[in-house]
């Protein structure tokens, strides 16, 4: 298994963004432009597609803030618009960019909190208990939200990253 790093991190935030954002378009060309689809939800008291892309996108952000030196800084969760989602995509995908840390960040202990409770662990504990687990669950939850609204969505579309490395038999 090959180490990780910051920029390991960050490939993997920005390609799934990068998904994210095709499955967008997939889904505006499917609804001809009507953003409607933004306010689906899977069932009622699940949060909607709209909401899904904020919080897709507050991973990646806190960790390109962590990295910064900066407090958690979360999106309004009240996506209403395309043009909004994707103004999100390419907001955290520039923090991101701009993430300039050495690896011995991921060595630091870290402090959530939440309300009257607190957790302290280390960076990639952070990373890869706390972040990338939420993450991929929003990002799963948007993809199926759009697939239970009928856009013609699967496995290849979820899993761009890995078309580079497909070749023929």
């Amino acid at each position: 298994m090959q180490s990780q790093n910051i920029d390991s991190i960050k490939t993997i935030f920005q390609s799934r963004l990068t998904t994210l954002e095709h499955l967008l378009k997939l889904a505006q060309s499917h609804f001809d432009g009507n953003e409607s689809f933004l306010q689906k939800r899977i069932v009622a008291d699940m949060l909607p597609l709209g909401t899904q892309i904020a919080f897709t996108c507050n991973q990646p952000r806190n960790f390109a803030l962590w990295c910064d030196g900066k407090p958690m800084d979360n999106l309004d969760p009240e996506v209403t618009s395309l043009a909004l989602a994707y103004e999100h995509i390419a907001n955290t995908q520039g923090l991101l960019s701009g993430i300039k840390v050495k690896d011995e960040k991921l060595s630091e202990v870290t402090r959530l909190d939440e309300k009257d409770l607190y957790i302290e662990m280390s960076g990639s504990v952070y990373v890869n208990d706390f972040l990338i687990p939420n993450f991929y669950f929003h990002l799963v939850t948007a993809y199926d939200i759009l697939r239970m609204a009928g856009v013609s969505i699967g496995k290849r579309d979820y899993m761009m990253h890995l078309v580079p490395f497909i070749k023929k038999a």
